[in-house]
């Protein structure tokens, strides 16, 4: 079985990639966050296409801004839209659904971004994830949660942890709200398959980000020790964040009992010309 994780960024302004993409990947279960559109403008813009190919959609969106949804084309049953006690902002918002693929309790999930430390909505980003780590521990083991956590989980998982001095995303209580989501038993799979290398998930679209693989790692996949042992590759597709038209991040793919395209990790294709002298370049936006 093929699991991606991908935040497309506005699924209809990623249509003549999103497509294309699915039939290149092949994957049975895809999760995507920031869809920004309400379910039934999703299903008229990709119903038909997504049929054809043998997928069936659970979708929790909006107009304009956040969105879930789960693809599967082995299964789809016990579906949940949003998640059981989170607060909103102040109303509830789309960012998790949750439905079982082929024996695995599958959560699809966009974190509140937190914006500025100790902030309303950096609180409101803790709580999402305490309520969220109640569900995961309340379900199976054969769990995964995938998306856009909007958290670097370490040091490691940033260009440049100098450059994020002062910013969310990888302040010590968000880094300890997604440690204690993980201790209900899960494993992050990319990372435990790739210790120690240079590996990332967005990038921002300003100021050559992608191109000097100026990036951080904040789109996971984590999943419970009856799945996780099943693992045997697990990678970023750094092709879909190139070219015309991109997401600025990339889909996050875990290959279960066996390997299509072989244990081909960490990222596809790797960077080319990455600058990595911490120092050299500070985020755009600082």
């Amino acid at each position: 079985m093929r699991i991606a994780t991908w935040n497309v960024n506005s699924l209809k302004q990623r249509l003549p990639r999103f497509l294309p993409w699915l039939d290149e990947r092949q994957p049975d279960v895809v999760c995507l966050q920031e869809t920004k559109l309400p379910d039934d403008a999703l299903a008229e813009l990709f119903g038909d296409e997504l049929e054809s190919r043998g997928y069936h959609v659970a979708a929790h969106g909006e107009v304009a801004w956040n969105g879930v949804a789960i693809l599967s084309r082995v299964g789809l049953d016990e579906v949940v839209a949003g998640l059981a006690g989170a607060p909103g902002f102040p109303h509830p918002e789309a960012r998790a659904v949750a439905a079982t693929c082929g024996g695995i309790r599958v959560h699809s999930v966009y974190v509140p971004n937190g914006r500025v430390p100790d902030s309303d909505h950096y609180a409101y980003k803790l709580a999402w994830l305490a309520a969220l780590r109640d569900v995961v521990a309340a379900g199976p083991a054969a769990t995964v949660v995938c998306g856009d956590v909007n958290i670097a989980p370490t040091d490691d998982d940033v260009f440049d942890p100098d450059a994020y001095i002062g910013q969310t995303h990888v302040t010590p209580r968000e880094r300890a709200a997604l440690a204690e989501l993980q201790a209900v038993g899960l494993h992050d799979v990319v990372r435990d398959r790739w210790p120690g290398e240079r590996v990332f998930s967005y990038w921002d679209y300003r100021a050559g980000m992608f191109h000097q693989d100026l990036g951080m790692r904040i789109d996971l996949i984590l999943a419970g020790d009856p799945v996780a042992t099943r693992v045997q590759a697990a990678w970023i597709d750094r092709q879909a964040r190139k070219g015309k038209g991109p997401s600025d991040h990339a889909p996050v793919i875990v290959d279960l009992d066996e390997a299509p395209d072989g244990d081909i990790g960490p990222m596809v294709p790797p960077p080319s010309n990455p600058v990595t002298k911490r120092g050299a370049k500070k985020l755009p936006q600082a």
